[in-house]
């Protein structure tokens, strides 16, 4: 079984793809709808996610959104 532990090179670049691409869709969300509380809240959750998964691939640690585990 591969290792897929936070110091593999693979695992940390996955991790920055996705938390770019979060970073992208929180600045899509907040650019495409209306400025309402709604949309403006749900951007910086996702958005604090996308950086979140980077600093942590940076830091080499797990990420909150790698620590939500397997969902339903």
């Amino acid at each position: 079984m591969p290792d897929s532990t936070p110091t593999s090179s693979t695992y940390r670049w996955v991790s920055v793809a996705f938390g770019a691409f979060l970073i992208v869709i929180a600045g899509l969300i907040v650019s495409v709808s209306e400025l309402s509380l709604g949309p403006l809240a749900a951007a910086a959750v996702i958005g604090l996610l996308g950086i979140d998964a980077v600093v942590s691939a940076y830091r080499k640690t797990r990420s909150l959104i790698s620590r939500i585990g397997p969902l339903p």
